[in-house]
């Protein structure tokens, strides 16, 4: 139910600045030359954004051993967000996107449905970035629990 189409490989992702939930700027451009992983996700300390989150929490080493930072967003306020990462001693940042102008113009706000209720929020979507801020993979509708550890086999995979 998204009303714009999520970016997809190979787009170049879209102009973006922020900060983390410690008020430390990030942008596109300030990225250009490292490979990430954005992972976008609707509600801090919610069931299914804590199981995501501390599967990336716990399979962080991974990712820094394949020199893949991790920044997880969605549109919670900087309080929410650092008491979301002390809670659950998450070794990467948080950003901030209060106004979802990050996630609409990655096309991952829209239409949800849940329980009956119709309401707009972020989709559960996470895109792996290369150096030249270009989308080497998006990864749509993905589940929660799951998603780090499907990453994980995928990239092992890919070796």
């Amino acid at each position: 139910m998204l009303d714009a189409s999520p970016l997809k490989e190979p787009e170049r992702i879209p102009l973006f600045s922020t900060s983390d939930s410690e008020g430390n700027p990030v942008s596109r451009e300030m990225l250009l030359g490292s490979k990430y992983l954005l992972f976008f996700y609707p509600r801090d300390n919610t069931p299914g954004c804590t199981a995501e989150a501390c599967g990336f929490r716990d399979n962080y080493n991974f990712f820094q051993n394949k020199n893949i930072q991790i920044f997880g967003i969605s549109g919670d306020s900087t309080q929410s967000h650092e008491k979301f990462k002390r809670k659950y001693d998450f070794p990467f940042p948080l950003l901030l996107d209060e106004n979802h102008q990050i996630a609409k113009s990655f096309g991952v706000w829209g239409k949800k449905q849940f329980m009956g209720r119709v309401f707009e929020g972020i989709h559960r979507t996470s895109f792996l970035i290369n150096e030249n801020g270009i989308i080497e993979k998006a990864y749509l509708k993905v589940k929660a629990k799951t998603h780090p550890t499907d990453l994980v086999e995928e990239l092992n995979r890919n070796d």
